[in-house]
């Protein structure tokens, strides 16, 4: 049970290793590009080498990609799906190249098509990428908050894509962030909600899957539907959620990356290290 949070690549992808050990980190997640979308810089050979050797220099354990938010499989304008099977297709090979072990994504929303044609186009235009994808990275399905039609806010539809007859094969993970899932409905604030959760997890998508998790304190209330990021202790899961989430017997193979303001990211960090120790 490793942890740490996302960090900027400012100035450069090899700088994230640097960053990502400033705040206390462990392991940390990025993005490789723009998540609003613009220029996309090349990875080259001396990049890599450099964000290895920083890796290796500031002994971080793990490193994750997070997919831009411009994606969408289930649109109904071809060049937004078309070109969200294109990126995340580039951002597996990207992530290989650094020996990411994770890619993080958000597949869009079903409401230009609904739920039965958008989950077609779901898994077609992921089947797409992997009969040609040869890299090292594991694309994980990551759970929204639940706004609107967003793909992803339960367990089932989570389980209808990753379990899917035509995807399993490719082994599909998915990442539980504490916050979306708390918004959607999926309540941890006790052990014995974090027990319900988890079993639910397993015999709806499978707890095999369950590949990291996003750390984060929910602003809003259990079931709100919306994406609100707290800090750890100062939202509406509190400290004693995430202790009882993190002493849970079936999370402690699991890492944990938070996505909390850069404020008080240090804090963060140290509270759950501190959790840890004391479980």
């Amino acid at each position: 049970m490793l942890f740490g949070a996302h960090v900027s690549i400012a100035g450069g992808l090899e700088n994230a290793p640097r960053n990502a050990n400033e705040i206390g980190c462990e392991i940390f997640q990025m993005f490789t590009r723009p998540p609003q979308g613009g220029p996309v810089a090349a990875i080259n050979n001396v990049t890599v080498e450099k964000f290895l050797s920083e890796c290796k220099r500031y002994k971080l354990k793990e490193w994750y990609v997070h997919a831009p938010y411009i994606i969408n499989f289930a649109s109904g304008n071809n060049r937004i799906r078309f070109g969200s099977i294109n990126t995340i297709k580039t951002e597996l090979e990207r992530a290989s190249i650094i020996e990411a072990r994770y890619l993080m994504a958000h597949l869009g929303s079903y409401k230009d098509l609904g739920h039965d044609l958008g989950l077609a186009q779901v898994v077609e235009g992921i089947e797409t990428i992997f009969k040609e994808y040869k890299g090292t990275t594991q694309l994980l399905v990551e759970i929204s908050a639940g706004a609107g039609e967003i793909i992803g806010r339960t367990f089932d539809e989570i389980a209808e894509i990753v379990n899917h007859k035509k995807l399993k094969k490719y082994n599909i993970g998915v990442c539980y962030d504490t916050q979306h899932g708390f918004a959607s409905g999926y309540d941890i604030r006790t052990p014995k909600a974090v027990e319900t959760t988890l079993k639910k997890f397993d015999q709806t998508i499978g707890l095999d899957k369950l590949k990291l998790s996003h750390c984060n304190d929910s602003l809003t209330e259990l079931g709100s539907h919306k994406d609100r990021h707290a800090h750890i202790g100062e939202g509406l899961i509190g400290k004693a959620g995430f202790e009882a989430f993190l002493a849970n017997k079936k999370l402690e193979n699991i890492n944990f990356i938070c996505e909390t303001e850069h404020d008080k990211v240090v804090e963060d960090i140290e509270t759950l290290k501190n959790i840890r120790k004391n479980k």
